[in-house]
């Protein structure tokens, strides 16, 4: 650990501080969101590449984000909202309510970050009083289609969210993997479509696509109004 990151809890150096740059100086200058990581915690503790890749998605279209309501779904480490926040998003991060360590993360990561951000506790599949008051615009979500058991209860979430907010949208990056033909299945049991689908590394910049590998997609997701929601 270097001295710099001396203030943050380290429980047998298995803690670690991962810097990620967005930006390019011939346009506006760089900035760099830094993300706690623990090495000894599961999967809600890393950087995924569907992270970095949605990430950076959310930097490109900063535009878009400027000023938006946004909730990251299962955001774990939380980079894509951390950067939609440094664009000028209102964003509210969630993740599982039973994951106090998830969560107190994603507190010192937006410490760390200077940022303000709302991080609340929330289950798919469950309706707990916080999820009513949410209208996003944006809805982000990485790497949260991997466990095909929780699909279901995550495009509730989704599908309740969308119809609670008009006109808003779920932008999700996966990893290709056997279970596409379940996502599809469910798009159309929830009367959702996908208006747009990106390979992941089509727009990332070579320095960072160089360093993950994988079949990743981008997919913008919204709800059919042909079906008469």
């Amino acid at each position: 650990m270097e001295g710099s990151d001396s203030d943050e809890p380290v429980e047998h150096h298995m803690t670690t501080i991962s810097r990620h740059s967005f930006g390019d100086d011939s346009e506006e200058p760089k900035f760099f969101i830094s993300i706690i990581e623990n090495m000894k915690e599961d999967y809600g503790l890393f950087v995924w590449p569907c992270s970095i890749v949605l990430a950076e998605y959310v930097w490109q279209q900063r535009l878009r984000f400027s000023g938006a309501s946004v909730v990251e779904l299962g955001a774990g480490t939380s980079l894509p909202g951390l950067v939609a926040a440094k664009v000028g998003a209102d964003v509210t991060l969630t993740d599982a309510s039973d994951r106090a360590e998830v969560m107190d993360n994603m507190r010192r990561v937006c410490d760390l970050n200077e940022l303000k951000c709302n991080v609340l506790g929330l289950t798919w599949g469950v309706w707990d009083a916080s999820i009513f008051s949410l209208r996003p615009k944006i809805i982000l979500g990485a790497d949260v289609l991997y466990d095909t058991t929780a699909f279901d209860d995550l495009f509730a979430t989704v599908t309740f969210l969308l119809q609670n907010s008009p006109g808003s949208v779920f932008i999700t990056t996966y990893h290709n993997r056997s279970g596409h033909h379940l996502i599809r299945f469910l798009m159309a049991k929830w009367g959702l479509k996908c208006v747009k689908l990106l390979d992941g590394f089509s727009f990332m910049p070579s320095d960072k696509a160089s360093g993950l590998s994988g079949n990743i997609q981008l997919a913008e997701i919204v709800l059919d109004t042909a079906l008469g929601h």
